[in-house]
């Protein structure tokens, strides 16, 4: 969409149509990573007819991880969050360059949908008490 503009008519009837859309990020892909898709903003309906409960439940653990991050980002980025004070924000730090490492590919790079898939759900899995 140009300048980025999601409210505009056209795009927001595309996507009410659409069983799915990717959404690229100018500001992802000013930070080097391509392809510079934005998890969080991107949705897919057909994912739980295409991919097993599983990767379901993986998926949806990655995007509720960078949530949290994206939703205390700034208090991170300026040092105000103390470690301890909010589980679920320790949890998303030491995971967050993980996915963002998940989420990177190089031109030439081919990646594996199983491992991927396996590397997904290593990286989300919930802490061992």
């Amino acid at each position: 969409m140009d300048g980025d503009d999601f409210n505009d008519p056209i795009a927001d009837t595309v996507r009410s149509i659409l069983d799915g859309h990717v959404t690229l990020s100018r500001r992802l892909a000013t930070r080097n990573q391509y392809p510079a898709f934005d998890v969080l903003e991107s949705v897919s309906r057909l994912m739980i007819d295409v991919c097993s409960a599983e990767e379901v439940a993986a998926a949806g653990e990655a995007r509720k991880l960078m949530a949290v991050y994206r939703d205390a980002e700034d208090i991170i980025n300026i040092g105000a969050y103390v470690k301890g004070a909010n589980a679920e924000i320790d949890r998303a730090i030491s995971r967050f360059g993980d996915l963002n490492a998940l989420f990177k590919q190089g031109v030439n790079e081919i990646n594996n949908y199983a491992e991927s898939v396996a590397k997904l759900k290593q990286i989300v899995e919930p802490p061992r008490k």
